[in-house]
């Protein structure tokens, strides 16, 4: 088990580690997106649902007339424009549709710098970038299984691990770090149990689609299948009778009188313009720690209700549980910070078990100056996978400030800029000393971190200063983060520069160490 736990928490480690930070920060993605587009005013109180979809329905049988589907997210309490999809074959990519982003108050395309906005990192944690799509949840999902098998051979080889949850031993080198990798460990250990089993709980077809392809064949029995897992009514065949589209803030409002005025998900228009047109107004997932479906289905042209889907079979709501634990949408502004928090806390475990092993085999190299390959390559790999993407992340929030705003491909670009930095940490962790390595890139994670408010004040008028001001609480929180953030790397750097390696050289003249070893068996 010790054994285990080890090489399933080494192998993969670096890139968990990237899924678990990236992860973390996507539980604020919408804050990060508003932060991102700076152009666009903080929304005073979340616009009615019924009129914006209105007018983006209005806004699109002017902009796509001939699509034969649009959708449209409108705004809530945590996202201050709309966005829409539509079906367009004749565009490369993205499977045939394009998507814009709206001002809610006239339904007119917003005037803001192009950017992926914090969907990057929610989308990198589970299917990366730079490859097809299937093979990255597929790699996603291997390492979700190393991970689980880390978490439950670490359980079983920690028989004290309850109670070293509350020992720490400063300043002791390898025991220290130790203590550290045992108390982030036990501190979130039911939600890193959640938050693993679940990542794999909700790609589960694509891993094991074995039982479902048995148990439904034909293809209206997996048209069933799909049914009770998402909110995708089949569209159907256009009559190629040309008619009115009925008015859909009336259908909106049908659908909040039964949920709720904002908690609307998603408005699904099919066919529209023709008589057979089809209108999906789709539950949010507000309040609700479930991602079942929940949707009314109307009559595009006569605006009449012909279905209404308020519940699903028992494995279905299992899954929508899930999933919905594993997402935290649900969750009130309190709620996210406490996933924030626990989330970040299990990107340290993965950090300093990596580290530890570097620690705990430094002291048995025969040579500490002059360590074997296998060494070096883990020593160098932690550099650029812990404070290397430190600096990748923080320089794609500098390119979202810095690059042209009518740069062709924006949001592409700010892209590159991350794998770009990252690559470069690489590089600059295999040419430099170990230590110098790390110590430089916390030191510039750090400045970078803390600069970037003042880049922030320098380029829009939403500084951080002019934000508490205002009380635009998702400007003012995102720099005070990014504040605290930054001490935090500047802490590690310190911590790194005070750092005294303990080889086997150095410790046959020492004192010897007090604390009595433990059985190997017993520790990871």
């Amino acid at each position: 088990m010790s054994d285990l736990h080890i090489w399933t928490g080494l192998l993969l480690g670096w890139i968990l580690y990237a899924m678990f930070l990236t992860g973390t920060v996507a539980y604020f993605r919408d804050e990060m997106s508003q932060w991102m587009r700076p152009e666009l005013a903080a929304q005073a109180q979340v616009p009615d649902a019924a009129e914006v979809v209105q007018r983006l329905a209005d806004t699109m049988s002017v902009l796509a007339p001939d699509s034969p589907q649009w959708s449209f997210t409108p705004p809530g309490a945590r996202n201050n424009v709309a966005s829409a999809s539509w079906a367009n074959p004749r565009i490369p990519g993205r499977r045939g549709f394009a998507s814009a982003v709206f001002d809610p108050a006239t339904g007119q395309k917003v005037e803001a710098r192009d950017t992926a906005g914090g969907d990057f990192f929610y989308r990198f944690h589970f299917q990366f970038h730079y490859m097809p799509v299937p093979w990255g949840r597929w790699l996603a999902g291997l390492c979700a299984m190393f991970m689980l098998v880390a978490i439950v051979s670490g359980v079983i080889t920690h028989k004290k691990i309850f109670v070293d949850f509350f020992t720490f031993r400063w300043g002791k080198g390898q025991r220290s770090w130790l203590d550290a990798h045992n108390a982030l460990s036990v501190f979130g250990l039911p939600f890193h149990l959640m938050i693993t089993y679940s990542g794999l709980v909700t790609l589960m077809l694509l891993y094991m689609p074995w039982g479902s392809d048995a148990a439904f064949r034909t293809p209206a029995e997996r048209q069933t299948l799909t049914a009770q897992m998402n909110a995708n009514v089949p569209a159907g065949k256009s009559s190629g009778e040309k008619a009115a589209l009925a008015p859909i803030a009336d259908m909106m409002r049908q659908a909040q009188a039964r949920w709720g005025r904002d908690n609307i998900g998603r408005v699904t228009v099919t066919h529209p313009g023709d008589a057979a047109a089809r209108v999906v107004v789709v539950r949010g997932d507000f309040e609700r720690v479930s991602t079942s479906p929940q949707y009314l289905l109307f009559d595009g042209v006569k605006g009449s209700l012909l279905q209404a889907r308020d519940r699903v079979g028992a494995a279905a709501e299992t899954r929508g549980v899930v999933y919905a634990l594993h997402l935290g949408r649900f969750a009130d502004p309190w709620v996210r910070w406490l996933y924030f928090l626990v989330s970040l806390a299990g990107t340290a475990m993965v950090g300093t078990g990596l580290v530890l092993w570097t620690v705990k085999r430094r002291a048995r190299l025969p040579d500490p100056e002059r360590p074997h390959f296998g060494f070096r390559l883990v020593e160098r790999l932690n550099i650029a996978g812990i404070a290397g993407l430190s600096i990748a992340m923080v320089v794609f929030l500098w390119g979202n400030r810095l690059l042209p705003a009518g740069l062709p491909q924006r949001g592409e670009w700010e892209i590159h800029l991350f794998f770009a930095a990252w690559a470069v940490a690489l590089a600059h962790a295999l040419l430099r000393p170990a230590k110098q390595a790390w110590l430089e890139q916390l030191w510039l994670a750090a400045a970078l971190l803390v600069l970037l408010p003042v880049l922030n004040a320098l380029s829009t008028e939403r500084g951080l200063f002019a934000s508490l001001a205002a009380g635009d609480w998702v400007f003012a929180g995102f720099d005070l983060t990014l504040l605290a953030l930054g001490g935090l790397h500047a802490a590690l750097a310190v911590r790194a520069a005070r750092h005294r390696p303990r080889g086997r050289a150095a410790r046959r003249g020492a004192e010897p160490d007090a604390t009595p070893a433990r059985p190997r068996s017993t520790r990871a």
